[in-house]
């Protein structure tokens, strides 16, 4: 397994589950994925899991705070991008429309943080790495395979995340056996950094990342997923010429997709 020790800026380095029962999805995912985890006290803060594969950081999971579930916020997997300053990104996002939900702060001596909402809704976090680059594997089995935004409108967004995270856009005819249309990759100095694609304009969710999980097998994992109290909102199903994927939520209700690509990225 490659570890990796650093993340190009632009790199998605770090998933993370906001969920509201801790002990029933670690206990989802460390038996859908294999994996170990490892738990922090925070204190008032609560406990703060670490997941980890073959002892190699692939993400992590806290506990929604009151405030946050009266707010009406769903368990989610959250989406963390690599940057050189968080400071100076938030400041970009604001001048671009969005909204920085939590203003840029340490995390210990880990990294510096900030928590940003585009201009559609959809939320995400840039992380500026000190001691802690993020996960330590990607694209492996059981590790982050890939992050998709999905969007009420792609022109904002196109306009948004460049001038934000620095990404380059290639736009791409998407199948017709995945519905036509376009399908976007963002770009990051040494290649895709994630993707992006249009939501029907009837639906009713707001604009949002989904982090997709890479397996070795996308119908086998999404069999077990439902085993174990999961629920699938799009069942195993080709990309031509690219790989296969499915679209579930966990017990909680977190979205998130599994992933098998047949060809490089």
């Amino acid at each position: 397994m490659p570890v990796v020790t650093a993340h190009a800026l632009g790199t998605f380095s770090w998933p993370e589950l906001g969920t509201i029962d801790q002990e029933a999805a670690k206990k989802f995912y460390t038996s859908l994925f294999g994996w170990q985890f490892k738990d922090t006290d925070m204190g008032p803060m609560g406990t703060y899991t670490i997941f980890t594969r073959d002892g190699v950081d692939v993400g992590a999971l806290y506990t929604l705070e009151p405030k946050m579930r009266e707010n009406g916020v769903p368990p989610f997997w959250g989406a963390y991008v690599t940057v050189d300053n968080a400071d100076a990104a938030a400041e970009r996002a604001k001048a671009n429309g969005g909204t920085v939900m939590g203003e840029p702060f340490d995390v210990m001596d880990h990294g510096r943080m900030a928590v940003i909402q585009d201009p559609q809704g959809a939320m995400f976090c840039v992380w500026q790495a000190k001691q802690h680059i993020g996960v330590g594997v990607l694209g492996e089995p059981g590790s982050l395979g890939w992050v998709q935004l999905n969007a009420k409108d792609t022109a904002k967004a196109k306009a948004f995340y460049p001038a934000v995270t620095g990404w380059k856009v290639q736009n791409d005819p998407m199948p017709d056996a995945m519905g036509g249309g376009e399908y976007t990759t963002w770009l990051k100095g040494d290649g895709p950094a994630g993707g992006m694609m249009a939501m029907p304009a009837n639906t009713p969710a707001p604009s949002h990342w989904l982090s997709y999980f890479a397996v070795t097998d996308v119908d086998a994992t999404t069999t077990k997923a439902t085993s174990l109290g999961g629920q699938v909102f799009v069942p195993p199903t080709d990309i031509p010429e690219t790989g296969r994927f499915s679209v579930l939520a966990d017990g909680q209700g977190a979205m998130f997709a599994l992933i098998k690509f047949t060809k490089p990225l």
